[in-house]
C-alpha cells in the first residue's frame, strides 16, 4: 500500500473516533450529572530522511530537515468536569452538587464508585438508593414513618417522623474529591471509578476544604453544549471527507501510473 493511503487511512480512523465521542455526547445531552468527552489526538512516528542541521557540503548545513508524517491516533479521551446547570425538580431525594466533588455509591460487589448524578430514590427498606438500587455511602436509611426529608448544604440528613414535632438528625452525606477528576474512569450508569490516574479519593464535608456545597430538590444537568458538539460534528465529518477524497486521489495517481509506464 502506497504510505500516502496509510497516512489517509489513520486520519479517518481518526476522524472516526472523534464522530463516536460527539454522538456519545449528544446522546447523553440530557443524561443527570454528565460530563462531555472531548477526543485527543498526537501525529505518529516520523521518517527522518535528513535530519535538520545535518551537513550537506563542506561547511555548509541544512537548516531544515526533510521528515516525512505517517499519520495520526486518538491517544486519549478526556472528561470536561465543568459545572453542568441546576434543574429546580422541588423532590426532596433530588440532590446536586454546586462545586466540586462525587457522591459515593456501594456496588453490588462492595466496591465503591463515584457519580454527580443525584437523582436518588428510596428503597423497599428505606435506603437511599440509585435509580439502579445502589446504595449511597455512607448508607443513610429514613424511617419507615418518615413525614419529611431536609438535606442541609453541609451533608447533614434530618427527617421529621408521625407523631414527633422535633427533626432528628440520621447521617451526613460526604463527598469525595480527588486530585486528577479526568483520570477517572467511566463504567456506566453515572458511575465512575478512582484510577491510580485520579488518585486515592479525599473525603470531606460538604461546604468544606474546597468541596461543593448539597443542594436538594434540584438536580445537576449534562455539561454537553450542543451547539458546539454541532460544530464539532460538522468539522469531524469535513476532515473525514478530505481523508477519503486524499485516498481517491493516490489511488488516480496509481492508475495514471500504471497505465503510462
Amino acid at each position: 500500500m502506497d504510505a500516502s493511503m496509510w497516512i489517509a487511512k489513520t486520519g479517518l480512523d481518526a476522524q472516526q473516533s472523534r464522530m463516536s465521542v460527539t454522538a456519545n455526547n449528544l446522546a447523553n445531552v440530557n443524561t443527570t450529572g454528565y460530563k462531555r468527552d472531548r477526543a485527543s489526538f498526537e501525529d505518529m512516528l516520523y521518517q527522518n530522511l535528513r535530519k535538520p542541521g545535518s551537513q550537506v557540503a563542506e561547511g555548509a548545513f541544512a537548516p531544515t530537515g526533510v521528515m516525512l508524517g505517517t499519520g495520526v491516533r486518538m491517544v486519549s479521551t478526556e472528561k470536561n468536569h465543568t459545572q453542568g446547570s441546576m434543574i429546580q425538580t422541588k423532590s426532596a431525594l433530588d440532590l446536586a452538587i454546586q462545586g466540586d466533588g462525587f457522591f459515593q455509591i456501594t456496588q453490588p460487589d462492595g466496591t465503591i464508585a463515584y457519580t454527580r448524578d443525584g437523582s436518588f430514590k428510596r428503597s423497599a427498606t428505606g435506603q437511599l438508593v440509585t435509580a439502579n438500587g445502589y446504595p449511597v455511602a455512607p448508607a443513610i436509611t429514613l424511617p419507615a414513618n418518615t413525614t419529611g426529608l431536609l438535606i442541609g448544604q453541609d451533608g447533614s440528613v434530618s427527617v421529621e417522623t408521625a407523631g414527633s414535632a422535633a427533626s432528628t438528625v440520621i447521617g451526613t452525606l460526604q463527598l469525595a474529591r480527588f486530585v486528577n477528576n479526568s483520570g477517572l474512569m467511566a463504567v456506566g450508569q453515572n458511575l465512575l471509578r478512582e484510577t491510580p490516574a485520579s488518585g486515592a479519593p479525599t473525603l470531606v464535608t460538604p461546604g468544606q476544604t474546597g468541596a461543593g456545597i448539597i443542594q436538594q430538590g434540584s438536580l445537576e444537568a449534562s455539561n454537553v453544549n450542543v451547539v458546539e458538539e454541532m460544530v464539532n460534528m460538522i468539522e469531524t465529518q469535513r476532515a473525514y471527507e478530505v481523508n477519503s477524497k486524499a485516498i481517491s486521489a493516490v489511488d488516480g495517481m496509481l492508475r495514471f501510473l500504471n497505465q503510462n509506464m
